[in-house]
């Protein structure tokens, strides 16, 4: 029995030139690396080699380096460095053409945030951004949308931009899920102090005003206090949970039974609670599963965290830039990114940062 012909190199060629709309020369130019080709016609012949289902390896659809930002608003906080680390973990999986330039940017330094977004020394083709939501960074990147680039934004959403990605939780959720607890934990009537961080941060605002609704809903008789913004100072945190151990905040009619953090600001917490003697005693509830926080939970200071994992957050935001760019195949899963719950029996016992 004769074997089966082979069909010629060129035939597939030429299946892939009609599909794509170019010459021969043109794909054998593509599919061999060899020769100068335009970025579109490069994009439409892999494009039509995986749809005929060529089977070799096929060359990026992109021809040389590939330039994506990530702009963090830098806090100062250990939830910042997880994120700095998360993104270095990513970046060392990808191939040397994709290059991933990371910078922190003070909290307060909205000019620079600003430049970083609208004036790239490369020709940039996607962005991922932990951004404040201010008239100025909003304006920046919408006219980075604009421009045809990707972006995906994480840990706030700002919805106010024209469509893109967002890698982050629902924080009225998260907001929610920590009211419901603290009225259970709490095991009593009496006051629940929320401490927002920064109204700039409308992940923190979010968080707030789902816990303040969880407990109107659930816990009717609770009273619910909020502070002033915190800015993540934990001298400022110390203050306002002392004020409120003492039954001293404006208006407070109940005495204190539970602590909400919706940022950062546990190494004021703890102190005020310890130094009243009221450690475990009154219900505690902040967020991201941090070396200190493991502390607090295993000396049963601190009752829950929840955490937003942010290395979720990195993956799914370069995955959604790296589909945009025609890098990869797949988009992320669509939908928020889940957030976790840890106490004291299921929290993580290896360090959270790398030393």
């Amino acid at each position: 029995m004769s074997p089966p012909l082979r069909r010629k190199r060129s035939a597939r060629f030429t299946e892939i030139a009609l599909e794509a709309n170019v010459s021969v020369s043109t794909v054998d130019r593509v599919l061999n690396e060899r020769g100068s080709v335009s970025d579109d016609a490069r994009r439409r012949v892999i494009e039509a080699a995986r749809t005929l289902a060529i089977p070799r390896v096929l060359p990026e659809t992109r021809h040389g380096l590939v330039h994506i930002d990530i702009l963090v608003s830098d806090h100062g906080t250990p939830f910042v460095q997880r994120l700095e680390q998360a993104v270095r973990q990513a970046v060392a999986l990808l191939p040397g053409h994709i290059v991933v330039h990371q910078q922190m940017i003070g909290l307060e330094d909205e000019d620079a945030f600003e430049r970083a977004i609208l004036a790239p020394p490369y020709a940039r083709a996607g962005l991922v951004a932990l951004a404040p939501r201010t008239p100025r960074i909003l304006a920046a990147l919408a006219a980075a949308i604009g421009r045809g680039e990707a972006l995906s934004t994480m840990v706030n959403d700002l919805p106010e931009l024209p469509p893109h990605h967002f890698a982050g939780i629902d924080n009225v959720r998260a907001g929610r899920t920590a009211g419901y607890w603290l009225g259970r934990l709490a095991r009593r009537r009496g006051s629940v102090l929320v401490l927002p961080g920064l109204r700039t941060v409308p992940a923190h605002e979010d968080r707030m005003r789902g816990c303040a609704d969880a407990l109107r809903e659930f816990f009717p008789t609770m009273q619910v206090l909020v502070s002033p913004e915190t800015r993540e100072d934990p001298d400022l945190c110390y203050r306002y949970v002392s004020s409120a151990l003492k039954g001293e905040m404006p208006g407070q009619r109940a005495p204190l039974v539970g602590v909400y953090d919706t940022a950062y600001g546990s190494t004021g917490i703890e102190p005020a609670l310890r130094g009243a003697g009221m450690a475990g005693k009154v219900a505690w509830i902040g967020h991201e599963m941090l070396d200190r926080h493991r502390q607090y939970l295993a000396e049963r200071s601190l009752d829950m965290v929840i955490d937003q994992n942010p290395d979720g957050q990195v993956r799914s935001a370069l995955q959604h830039v790296l589909f945009r760019c025609g890098l990869i195949d797949s988009a992320p899963r669509p939908g928020l990114h889940a957030f976790e719950l840890f106490t004291l029996p299921n929290m993580r016992m290896e360090p959270y940062l790398d030393p």
